[in-house]
C-alpha cells in the first residue's frame, strides 16, 4: 500500500513538474555562424559581436527580386507587428543582401521605406560584401543555399526565415513565404528571450 502512495506521489510531482517547465524552448538544431562585420542601411558596420545577446531573425532578400522577397519583406514586418502586440522588444530583424553589388546602403534604406515597417531600429538590412562572400556565408552559417544565376539579374535563394540565439547560433528555421507560423515564430522567439533574460 504504501509503495503504491509513494508511486502515485513520485507520478504527480512528475506530471506537475513536466507542466511547469512546458512552454520552454526546443531548438531543432545549432549552427554556428561565422563572425562577421558587415554594413547596414545607415552606411554603419554591424558585427556579430554586436548582435550577441540578442535574438533575432534573419533572411535571404535583395532589393530587384520581384519574386520571393516582396512576399517575405511583408511577412517579416507581419512578425514585427505580432511580436510588437505582444510586448516584445528584445530582438533584431537582420536581412542579408544577396546581390551586394546592387544593393547599397542607401538602395536597402530605400527599400525598407516600401513596407509597413514598424520600428525600423529592429532592422538591419546588411551589404557590404562580395556575392562569392554572402553565397559561402548562407552555406557555412544557415546551411541555406544562396546561388547566382548566370546572365541573369536574379539569384536563387531559400525562402526562409532562421531564428538566432542570443549565442549566435542558428536554432529553428520556417517557411518565410507561403506557410509561415507566425504564431509559432512568436511563441519561439518569446520562449527563447525568456530564456535568456
Amino acid at each position: 500500500m504504501k509503495k503504491k502512495l509513494l508511486l502515485s506521489y513520485v507520478l504527480l510531482m512528475v506530471l506537475i513538474l513536466s507542466a511547469c517547465s512546458g512552454g520552454g524552448f526546443k531548438a531543432d538544431h545549432h549552427y554556428k555562424i561565422e563572425p562577421f562585420e558587415f554594413t547596414n542601411q545607415h552606411n554603419e558596420k554591424v558585427s556579430l559581436d554586436d548582435l550577441k545577446g540578442e535574438v533575432w531573425l534573419a533572411q535571404f532578400v535583395y532589393t530587384v527580386c520581384t519574386d520571393a522577397c516582396p512576399p517575405m519583406m511583408v511577412n517579416m514586418t507581419e512578425v514585427e507587428k505580432k511580436l510588437a502586440e505582444e510586448g516584445v522588444e528584445d530582438y533584431k530583424i537582420v536581412s542579408f543582401s544577396i546581390d551586394p553589388e546592387v544593393d547599397t546602403p542607401e538602395l536597402l534604406q530605400e527599400y525598407l521605406g516600401m513596407f509597413d515597417v514598424q520600428d525600423e531600429s529592429k532592422w538591419e538590412m546588411l551589404t557590404g560584401y562580395s556575392q562569392e562572400k554572402i553565397i559561402d556565408f548562407a552555406a557555412k552559417s544557415f546551411k541555406t543555399l544562396v546561388a547566382d544565376i548566370p546572365d541573369s539579374v536574379d539569384v536563387m535563394h531559400a525562402t526562409s526565415f532562421s531564428l538566432v540565439n542570443q549565442d549566435g547560433q542558428v536554432v529553428k528555421s520556417y517557411d518565410g513565404m507561403v506557410d509561415v507560423p507566425f504564431d509559432q515564430i512568436i511563441k519561439d522567439m518569446k520562449a527563447l528571450i525568456k530564456e535568456g533574460a
